[in-house]
């Protein structure tokens, strides 16, 4: 039997993900738009972006927060290329993005000394492995895999080394160890539901001395550059961007900021997409034609939710489609580079209700996909 209850918001796309509860465009701040970001009012906004970021993540008082451009992408990128070089990298992937970290390091900046540890799609990597001597580079949660980091122990203290962290869509969702990380990268369009094309960049003081005690020897593009005569250039990390940012886009951010503030903090975030992980775990225990990716519990996202359905590829995608078609589910296909199967974002913006209310309908389209 078809289903008669529908989620309210059928969006759950891991990326761009949905919209806060009760976002509404006509209460964004609109005061800056039109304005230039240079204008005093537009680097408040811009500053107000950076310190509140690190405010509501508690972050240690000597790390640095600033918008960069290109998305997470583009923060990662500019890490990569502005830090990486004078020590050995120990690079960890089992996903899609964690690979193009590997080929940037690898095939593009071409370091000699890469320690590469792989894992399949649904495992991690001996994380074991890491040098503290090295410099690390990992993402927390494999958004295209559904496989992340469950704790940052195995990250030393007496490090010698520099850890940078694509953590795009772990950030405001899982318990990050800021004092283990040097360098985190995530991007507005994850788990706050922002809008794309901005990145957040996050550096502690040990990050700081190495960008202004290393000069790379290969060229840097200027919306790279994060010194300027072997000094960190701070007003990055004070809003005044490096290039032009959209301040509609900024304006998204900080509601989505206030939005996290009036709920009770990245604690109440994080609990929340604890809870949407939940409902898709008692779903796949009653049901035997599903299984996450990830079937260890322990490394198993609580964001970008993978999972594994005993249909061929086209079925699976059939399933989608019609789910799409119902307006039930939006975007919840495996991403391109994964094996078959459905990913569905149980982030904090995702209502535990909507996802309830979504089981029944995989079991009908699950049904009415098979041959």
């Amino acid at each position: 039997m078809k289903p008669t209850r529908k989620p309210r918001n059928p969006n759950f796309s891991s990326g761009p993900c949905s919209k806060r509860p009760g976002y509404d465009l006509a209460r964004l701040d609109p005061a800056t738009l039109g304005r230039s970001h240079r204008s005093a009012l537009g680097k408040a906004a811009l500053l107000r972006t950076c310190r509140d970021t690190a405010e509501l993540l508690g972050l240690p008082e000597d790390y640095r927060v600033g918008v960069v451009p290109a998305s997470d992408t583009g923060a990662m990128e500019m890490a990569m290329w502005s830090l990486l070089g004078p020590r050995p990298v120990d690079v960890f992937a089992w996903e899609s993005f964690g690979e193009g970290w590997v080929t940037d390091i690898v095939k593009q900046l071409k370091l000699d000394a890469v320690n590469t540890y792989r894992a399949p799609y649904g495992e991690l990597p001996d994380l074991g492995r890491a040098d503290p001597g090295h410099d690390i580079v990992f993402t927390w949660n494999g958004t295209t895999s559904g496989v992340r980091v469950p704790d940052g122990d195995w990250i030393s203290t007496e490090r010698e080394g520099l850890t940078l962290c694509d953590a795009t869509s772990a950030v405001f969702a899982m318990d990050l160890p800021w004092d283990r990380l040097d360098v985190a990268t995530f991007s507005w369009q994850k788990v706050l539901g922002g809008e794309g094309a901005h990145g957040m960049l996050v550096l502690s003081p040990r990050a700081v001395a190495r960008l202004e005690s290393y000069r790379p020897p290969w060229p840097l593009p200027k919306i790279f550059r994060l010194t300027k005569n072997a000094e960190l250039i701070e007003g990055i990390f004070r809003g005044e961007t490096i290039n032009t940012p959209s301040m509609l886009c900024v304006a998204d951010y900080l509601d989505a900021l206030d939005w996290v503030r009036a709920i009770g903090g990245v604690k109440e975030t994080i609990a929340r997409s604890n809870r949407n992980l939940a409902v898709l775990e008692d779903f796949v225990t009653a049901n035997d034609w599903i299984d996450f990716l990830a079937t260890d519990p322990k490394i198993r996202s609580n964001t970008s939710v993978c999972l594994t359905v005993d249909l061929p590829e086209a079925a699976v995608k059939r399933m989608a489609q019609l789910l799409e078609a119902e307006h039930v589910a939006y975007d919840i296909g495996a991403y391109r580079d994964a094996p078959a199967g459905l990913r569905i974002w149980c982030g904090a913006t995702v209502e535990t209700e909507d996802l309830a209310a979504l089981m029944p309908w995989l079991i009908w389209a699950h049904e009415n996909s098979r041959g």
